[in-house]
């Protein structure tokens, strides 16, 4: 029994992890950019937009769909590095251990 009372002791310990690394994600911001930095879009670390800078030049209502299309790739950056530094995170609480594949961070 001693090994059960170990084992409940490690997994209180790793849900407390977690939820440090949660809250870490929810105050961490990663900013992805397109069209040479005329568009940013700023994420949080779980993917929420937390901001949006449009360089002025851009915008004209005939070219509408360009800068539809470059907040949507400054969204992409951006998300892909709010994935990176949440393996990473997860990485660091694990040991170095990585994810199998296909298994994602609960957000």
């Amino acid at each position: 029994m001693k090994n059960l009372g170990n084992l409940m002791k490690q997994a209180k310990e790793m849900q407390s992890k977690m939820a440090e690394m949660q809250q870490s994600l929810q105050e961490h911001e990663l900013t992805g950019v397109a069209g040479a930095g005329m568009v940013e879009v700023t994420l949080n670390g779980k993917g929420d937009m937390r901001g949006l800078k449009i360089d002025p030049s851009i915008i004209d209502p005939e070219e509408a769909e360009m800068v539809e299309d470059l907040i949507k790739a400054a969204h992409a950056d951006a998300r892909s590095k709010v994935e990176a530094y949440a393996q990473e995170k997860m990485k660091e609480m694990t040991g170095g251990l990585d994810l199998p594949p296909g298994m994602n961070l609960p957000f």
